[in-house]
């Protein structure tokens, strides 16, 4: 039962969502991906600008809260990120270490955990299987297509299980 006393929540994705990973994703292109190289330049990460101000503006009427892929030991990097960009305060949900479900599969999971007691006003992200299977589930859903996405990228969102 959704409670009705809490504002709804505006759920974002990261990257590509708010955080633009172009400069990073040539460690995907490389066999084997070279992940540890990957996450560790994503404090350099741009932000993206379409991405930051949905961001903000939610903040007025949501409570923002944060969706990653981005395995568990990224939090202290993200969260500075996060802090050094300006986005609102919320609460980062992120992968464990050892889950290398699809994002697809993972964010459903949560988006439904969540939908149990707080009404999710609208999921942000830029992975189509993640967005497309939340939309049969019943979210509304915002399509980030602001960010180039790689092809390795989204193998690694979908096949890998590792963002």
């Amino acid at each position: 039962m959704t409670d009705h006393h809490k504002p709804s929540l505006a759920v974002f994705d990261l990257d590509n969502t708010l955080a633009d990973t172009a400069h990073r994703q040539h460690f995907l292109d490389r066999s084997p991906r070279d992940w540890s190289g990957f996450f560790a330049a994503a404090p350099q990460d741009p932000p993206v600008a379409e991405g930051v101000a949905l961001a903000r503006e939610s903040a007025l009427t949501c409570e923002v809260l944060y969706l990653t892929g981005r395995p568990e030991r990224c939090r202290r990097d993200t969260l500075g990120w996060l802090a050094e960009h300006g986005l609102p305060e919320g609460r980062l949900l992120m992968r464990r270490n050892d889950d290398r479900r699809p994002a697809r599969r993972t964010k459903l999971e949560t988006l439904r955990r969540l939908a149990r007691d707080r009404e999710i006003r609208m999921l942000v992200d830029d992975d189509e299987l993640v967005c497309d299977d939340a939309e049969r589930a019943g979210f509304t859903v915002v399509r980030a297509r602001w960010a180039a996405r790689s092809a390795a990228l989204r193998d690694a969102q979908d096949g890998e299980g590792r963002t």
